[in-house]
């Protein structure tokens, strides 16, 4: 029997896991820094989960007729960001960036093996995560709310504070994160981490 449990594979070839970037953040902090790294930890571990591989591997689908692949995790949390942070939170103009009512999945159905689409969904998914940052670090207080109407953000159709968008944001990578495991194992054989 091995003695390497399942969770300590990920980081096994070359790189300690003393150097993984999720391991080193704040410890004791108050509410506001403990919610922004727990959700950078969520984002760390996509970045991680998608670490070297190339774009056909990126694009890969699980399963027919499943259109999930990790190029298309990364475009759904960048649109799922942006619609949170930048448009329900802050109010700003936050377009659809891969979905529309024609296309409700075209942030998967979009997720191609090129090396264009992988670079432009990155670029974005970070773009989207640097503003939602700053605007957590910015914001008044974890009170602050913004109404939700539609229920498009699981605010059950009403107001949603700050607090409880950025638990609702880590419950998001969570869920998908999962997916990430099972996709990255399907590739590559990695897992765990």
């Amino acid at each position: 029997m091995s003695s390497r449990r399942r969770a300590d594979m990920f980081t096994q070839d070359g790189r300690p896991s003393d150097e993984d970037p999720r391991e080193h953040g704040p410890r004791l902090g108050d509410e506001r820094t403990t919610l922004a790294w727990s959700l950078r930890r969520q984002r760390l571990t996509l970045e991680l989960k998608c670490a070297g591989l190339d774009a056909e591997q990126l694009a890969r689908r699980a399963v027919e007729p499943s259109t999930l692949s990790l190029l298309g995790l990364v475009r759904h949390l960048a649109e799922m960001e942006r619609g949170l942070f930048r448009g329900l939170l802050s109010g700003r103009d936050a377009s659809r960036l891969y979905t529309s009512p024609e296309s409700p999945d075209g942030d998967f159905d979009g997720a191609v093996a090129d090396d264009d689409v992988v670079a432009e969904a990155w670029a974005t998914w970070r773009a989207e995560v640097e503003f939602a940052e700053r605007f957590v670090a910015e914001a008044p207080s974890l009170d602050a709310t913004a109404d939700d109407p539609l229920n498009e953000h699981g605010s059950g159709g009403g107001g949603i504070s700050l607090r409880e968008a950025i638990v609702g944001q880590i419950e998001e990578y969570a869920r998908h994160l999962g997916h990430a495991d099972l996709l990255r194992e399907r590739i590559d054989g990695r897992l765990g981490q």
